[in-house]
């Protein structure tokens, strides 16, 4: 079974190149992380570490130091806890070697912390040391080939100014790649509502070491991820380190820029073909899609704002405006709702809120009466301005 290429980096997983090999295209600029998600527990870790020792092992050891032996009905009175879980702090300190196995018919005894520190911080410069080994190797074997890669004259698909990609490893490697050479800046327009938890925890790991790199980065979502706690916890911490989250009522296509050279586009997909994108780095093209970004980007609102309360009635009342406007444009509920990026159940619920407000029995009525709202607003503020 092909492995990943988190394996490179150490990883011992196996993964299929299929559905089932973590490589989500199908909103693929949501997946600027490994292939795998093998760092959630190796070498990256997650965003918050696992500590080696929970509270009660601690205090369950520190209970033993002071009584000298560790028994475990006299730890789980000293501190008001139910044996089985003494029972599992013990095995737990036994298995860090910081109590000794109980002799038959006596009580485990504490062990020296600094022996088992220097025995497990010894295990971990060894593995650092190793890895840093195979990186090295890595760097120099690949860069000999990219060497010999780059001196050949005849690459046709490299030196293409439009490179339609099938595959979803192949885009993935793309956008690794670019974001490996990013140096300055990244812009991404992303649709609709608020994306998964563990997408947005993978994306932070790499949109902030690319903020430590100093790189700018700037990301546009629609007004309807702002109702995403996940989303909203993610654009936070972007914020905190620096980067620059917008909301905007309406978003066309998904896009990501990186340097203002090169950007990738979702491709055109015909029925069941699978998910893939183009790569553009003609310069005229990626141009014009930086401005069309920065056009996108200077109506878009701060993400979060100082108050959340105002933030919501904001967008909601925009929200609003949005869906009859569309609806006097005389555009289907599945149209409206793909537009503004919510759910088409959630788009009718609005829909049918917006038309008992108006007092209307039908769409084409709420169109006439929005149209009649719209004249009246337009002639008051003529008369207001002469």
């Amino acid at each position: 079974m092909p492995k990943c290429v988190a394996h490179l980096r150490g990883c011992q997983h196996s993964h299929a190149t299929s559905s089932a090999h973590r490589c989500p295209m199908v909103e693929w600029p949501q997946v600027e992380t490994g292939r795998c998600g093998c760092h959630a527990q190796g070498e990256t870790g997650p965003l918050d570490e696992q500590p080696l020792l929970d509270d009660v092992v601690m205090d369950a050891y520190q209970a033993g130091v002071r009584a000298g032996v560790f028994v475990d009905e006299e730890i789980a009175a000293q501190l008001d806890l139910e044996l089985p879980r003494v029972v599992e702090a013990r095995k737990r300190l036994q298995e860090l070697r910081l109590l000794s196995d109980a002799p038959e018919g006596g009580p485990a005894v504490p062990l020296d912390p600094e022996i088992v520190e220097a025995e497990l911080v010894s295990n971990l410069e060894i593995s650092i040391s190793r890895q840093r080994r195979q990186i090295s190797q890595i760097h120099r074997q690949l860069r000999s080939l990219a060497t010999v890669y780059r001196s050949t004259e005849h690459h046709p698909r490299e030196n293409a100014l439009i490179r339609v990609l099938d595959s979803a490893a192949d885009v993935q490697r793309e956008l690794d790649l670019a974001r490996h050479r990013c140096t300055q800046e990244r812009m991404a327009l992303q649709p609709g509502g608020g994306r998964a938890a563990h997408l947005l925890q993978e994306d932070l790991v790499h949109t902030q070491e690319l903020l430590r790199r100093g790189v700018r980065i700037r990301t546009l979502y629609q007004h309807t991820a702002r109702s995403s706690m996940a989303t909203r916890a993610y654009a936070k911490r972007v914020g905190d380190a620096g980067g620059e989250v917008r909301t905007a009522e309406e978003l066309s296509e998904r896009l990501i820029i990186y340097d203002r050279r090169i950007a990738f586009v979702p491709k055109e997909r015909r029925g069941q073909e699978a998910p893939g994108a183009a790569v553009v780095t003609d310069p005229t093209l990626v141009a014009y899609l930086c401005r069309s970004f920065e056009a996108a980007w200077q109506v878009g609102q701060p993400f979060p704002e100082p108050d959340p309360v105002e933030d919501a009635q904001h967008v909601g009342s925009e929200l609003r405006a949005s869906i009859l406007r569309l609806m006097g444009m005389g555009l289907k509920d599945e149209v409206i709702a793909r537009r503004l990026g919510m759910a088409t159940r959630t788009c009718r619920r609005y829909i049918s809120t917006l038309m008992e407000e108006l007092g209307a029995s039908s769409r084409f009525q709420a169109g006439l009466l929005l149209g009649r709202r719209e004249a009246s607003a337009d002639g008051e503020g003529a008369a207001h301005r002469s």
